[in-house]
């Protein structure tokens, strides 16, 4: 693990495999960058592989002041070129693939291709009644979580959230060491819940986006995310979708080497 300040936070990464093309991994909300390990050896057969640890995640720096998603936006770009990756593959899950697609809205040249797996851009279907509960839902389970944080019950708001928004039995099939670092970066997930653009996004955005695009879903997930992923394939047309078998939102726990042979084979597909 090695240590590098950009943006005014000292964040933590690792670099894995001596592969010439670079792929960047991308953890979510709640996680650090060893939610990827199960999937690291697989990937760093083919690819230099970067996993590193969001701000607040981990063992990455807690900024005390409200943190915001374009602030991990500008940590992963300042990482990039920090370690001279450009132009790289990025990969990201949940929120990670949020960050993701908002990567390449701002900084295509920084990029090769991107992968998303279920990126909680709920904005995208607000206006959908079909999807309606399940936002309201969600908006509910969010402020319950968040007032169990404030109130100091880490683990009870991280296995609430996984429990209620995931699928029930979930919390106890993560592993143990999985579950811990939830439980210790719940202070950061209640940061992240307070940010007004947490879950915003306009298609827009990333409407001619040059470079390929694989979007992911588990064949098991919760049904709020399908919407989400149709309406970014309504603003990038050219994007590929896939279902990984077997699997849920926290794909790299649930299937960790399915996942990694979907991206490997398209970055391998995409790559000249």
């Amino acid at each position: 693990m090695t240590m590098v300040t950009v943006n005014g936070v000292q964040l933590a990464y690792e670099i894995h495999g001596t592969g010439e093309i670079p792929l960047v991994m991308v953890h979510g909300s709640w996680l650090s960058r060893r939610t990827w390990d199960p999937m690291v050896p697989q990937l760093a057969k083919s690819f230099r592989v970067l996993t590193y640890d969001r701000r607040g995640h981990g063992e990455s720096e807690r900024s005390s002041a409200q943190g915001s998603v374009r602030e991990d936006v500008d940590d992963l770009a300042a990482l990039i070129e920090h370690l001279g990756l450009a132009p790289t593959w990025v990969a990201g899950q949940s929120f990670g693939g949020s960050i993701t697609l908002r990567l390449a809205s701002e900084r295509p040249e920084l990029l090769r291709g991107i992968i998303a797996h279920e990126p909680p851009l709920f904005a995208l279907v607000a206006g959908d009644p079909a999807v309606a509960p399940m936002l309201e839902g969600f908006a509910q389970l969010i402020a319950a979580v968040s007032e169990r944080i404030a109130a100091g019950d880490h683990a009870g708001a991280a296995e609430q959230f996984i429990e209620e928004g995931l699928g029930p039995g979930l919390w106890t099939q993560l592993p143990p060491e999985l579950r811990q670092v939830m439980v210790e970066n719940a202070p950061t997930y209640l940061d992240e819940a307070k940010d007004p653009d947490q879950l915003a996004f306009d298609p827009k955005w990333i409407t001619g986006f040059p470079h390929p695009v694989f979007l992911t879903q588990g064949d098991q997930s919760p049904p709020v995310f399908p919407p989400v992923i149709t309406k970014l394939t309504d603003a990038l047309p050219s994007a590929e979708v896939g279902s990984i078998s077997g699997a849920g939102h926290v794909v790299h726990a649930e299937q960790p080497e399915d996942y990694a042979e979907a991206i490997t084979d398209f970055i391998r597909r995409h790559t000249t």
